[in-house]
This record gives C-alpha cells, sequence and structure tokens, in this order.
C-alpha cells in the first residue's frame, strides 16, 4: 500500500503547522507527512525523547521543523507551547489535534482518576491547545484545524468507554466550532481513526499521551468481531500503518479540502460499513 505522497504534491509549501502528538505514532506520521508536502512543521509532544525521533525520522527535512515539549492536559504548558509554535512559525495556518491516550478496562475496574486523565488529555486538551490557536488561525492562510475523534465515537468499543466519551466530545466540540468560526473562514473537521497502529493501540508509545490499551486479562476477543478491517492488509495484518490516516490529515489540513467543513472522516478499512 502507498506510504508517500504522489510525486510532486506540494500543498504545504506556503503553509505553517501546529501538530500535537508529534513524538510518536499518528501524529509523528503527519508530521512527516505534512514535511514531504513542503509544510513547515512544529510538532508538539509531552516527550523529549520522541520527539527527537521524529527529527531523526525527518532526516534533511528537519530544517522546516521545529519541536515543543508540551503537556496539552496542562493550561499553564499550552499556553506556552502554543505560544511557542505561532512565534516560530510566524503565525499559524493548520492545527493537527493529534495527542491522546487511551485506557482500558471493566467498567468496575475503571478508576476515577484513569478516567479523568483520559478526558482531561483527548478532550480538555484538544480544548486548550484550540483555544490558544484561535487568535493566529485568525490571521492565517485559509485556516485549518483537523481533530481526532475516533470510529468508537459512533461504534461500540469494549472496554473503553472513557475513551469512547472523550471522543465524542471531541466529534461534538468540532461540530459546534465548525459552525462558530465558518464566518471567519477558519474550517474544522476531525477523523475517526480505526484499526490503526500506532503507540496508543500497541503500547509502543514514547509518552504518556499515546500509552496502550492494556485490555483486561480475561478480555473477550469476540466483542472485537465488529471491528475488523474488512480490506485486506498486507501479511494479514488487522492494522494499517499510521500513513494511512496521515494522507487524510493532509488533505483535510490543506487548501484542497477548501469547502469541507464540520464533518469527519472515517478511516478504519470498512470495519464500520
Amino acid at each position: 500500500m502507498p506510504s508517500q505522497p504522489a510525486p510532486g504534491l506540494s500543498r504545504y509549501a506556503d503553509r505553517r503547522v501546529l501538530i500535537t502528538g508529534g513524538g510518536s505514532g499518528i501524529g509523528q506520521a503527519c508530521v512527516l507527512r505534512i514535511l514531504e508536502e513542503g509544510g513547515r512543521v512544529v510538532a508538539a509532544d509531552i516527550s523529549a525523547d520522541g520527539l527527537g525521533d521524529t527529527v531523526t525520522k525527518a532526516g534533511e527535512l528537519a530544517d522546516r521543523l521545529s519541536t515543543v515539549v508540551v503537556d496539552i492536559g496542562d493550561e499553564d504548558s499550552v499556553r506556552a507551547g502554543v505560544a511557542r509554535a505561532v512565534d516560530v512559525l510566524g503565525g499559524l495556518d493548520t492545527l493537527v489535534n493529534a495527542a491522546g491516550i487511551l485506557r482500558s478496562a471493566h467498567l468496575a475496574e475503571t478508576t476515577l482518576a484513569d478516567f479523568e486523565q483520559v478526558l482531561r488529555i483527548n478532550l480538555v486538551g484538544t480544548f486548550l491547545v484550540t483555544r490558544e490557536a484561535i487568535a493566529a488561525l485568525r490571521e492565517g492562510k485559509n485556516p485549518a484545524v483537523v481533530n481526532f475523534s475516533s470510529t468508537s465515537a459512533h461504534f461500540a468499543h469494549p472496554y473503553m468507554s472513557a475513551y469512547a466519551a472523550s471522543k465524542g466530545g471531541v466529534l461534538s466540540m468540532t461540530h459546534a466550532w465548525a459552525m462558530e468560526f465558518a464566518r471567519a473562514g477558519i474550517r474544522f473537521n476531525s477523523v475517526q481513526p480505526g484499526s490503526i497502529s500506532s503507540g496508543m493501540t500497541d503500547g509502543s508509545g514514547a509518552s504518556r499521551q499515546s500509552i496502550g490499551p492494556g485490555l483486561p486479562e480475561d478480555v473477550d476477543f469476540t466483542l472485537f468481531g465488529k471491528v475488523a478491517p474488512m480490506l485486506p492488509l498486507d501479511g494479514g495484518a488487522i492494522f494499517a500503518n499510521p500513513d494511512a490516516v496521515a494522507g487524510v490529515v493532509a488533505m483535510l489540513g490543506s487548501d484542497d479540502a477548501y469547502f469541507i467543513t464540520g464533518t469527519e472522516v472515517r478511516i478504519d478499512g470498512g470495519s464500520h460499513m
């Protein structure tokens, strides 16, 4: 399956982009894809090591990449981090809110602390970053925001009620903001990944904002039958690579999506047809 943009694709040649969660997984894939398309990017993540890995993978494209350590669940950290990103870029045209965490557990075993942490990072974090970026986006060129919802916002994913609640909230916020800022020309859309391999799904993420699901020891895998992708993947895999999402994010954050706002794109290989 393709993992590179079409030759000569340069939709981001004049765009300034902030991407949260840029130290691993899908967020990192978004950073690399938009760099490949000519963008100037600030990657934000709570993990300095993860950001270092992104810089290494960017290779010769790293001259257009800057990084900032941000905890999106902390208001002061977000305020300082977004201000730093806008200053480095000299403005902001595209915001990608990719940072998030996943916790999985039986309802009876879900602690209030874990439930609140998922909402704090995924939902409140998206709110905080967007709120701090909105002034710069108002002054941006054809500004666009791409938020990360999930297939779990619409469909049942067992053991993941906190995650589903947070992503349902992101979905609703995205719609509300799309309406609020339509007259200002700021587009808001979301992606709904499902069956995507990332640090959040396999536990290999570099930061606490991308920690694996930790399914219960007595997990009933028959409950996951409805989330298996229909499209075939190489080697019989059940998770697509993060670039499957990055390509869609790149489209939504570019001028190609100039007439798209207030909607979501499901990226799940047909799991939820």
